[in-house]
């Protein structure tokens, strides 16, 4: 799969849930562009002074996707991230992506944009956005709207790094994709 098979609607009015969906399909279009097509030299490669690597970036992602998506449900982690211990490795993620291959890293971010999008459409049919999702620590319980906008607000911010990153492997820059 690519950038080009990811779907983006146009979606002039709608819905929170449909116009939170849209701005999050079109940064996902637009990390999918940005990190597609690279080897795993240029995944891996890092830029002093900082240790991110778009292949961490990738796999981060695919948690943050995977992550979100499990708590607006309600349900735990699943596979792979449900074998790690974050309390002792929050960054496990980011440090094992180095050792990823590039198929496995685009598959896993892949995947879990699609069990994402898949449970998003859900809610709406299920008491909608207001629903308040419970947390085993009550500080973090919230409505599936707030957990929506802090998966859009990760995604964009990630594309910043993305941007940095991608244009020191090969000048890559720019918004948007070739057909847009």
């Amino acid at each position: 799969m690519g950038y080009e098979e990811l779907p983006v609607t146009e979606c002039l009015r709608g819905t929170d849930a449909e116009l939170l969906g849209f701005a999050l399909d079109r940064a996902r279009k637009e990390f999918a562009w940005k990190t597609g097509g690279l080897d795993a030299e240029q995944l891996r490669r890092r830029h002093p002074p900082s240790t991110m690597t778009l292949a961490g970036l990738i796999k981060h992602l695919a948690f943050v996707e995977d992550g979100f998506t499990a708590t607006a449900q309600g349900c735990p982690l699943p596979p792979p991230w449900d074998e790690r211990d974050w309390v002792t490795n929050d960054d496990w993620g980011w440090q094992s992506a180095v050792t990823d291959e590039p198929d496995q890293l685009y598959a896993l971010w892949y995947g879990a944009v699609a069990r994402s999008r898949t449970a998003w459409v859900e809610p709406a049919a299920d008491g909608g956005l207001d629903v308040i999702v419970a947390d085993p620590d009550p500080a973090w319980s919230r409505n599936r709207r707030r957990i929506l906008v802090d998966l859009l607000e990760e995604n964009l911010i990630h594309l910043g790094h993305v941007d940095l990153l991608r244009e020191a492997v090969d000048g890559r820059r720019g918004h948007g994709w070739p057909d847009s």
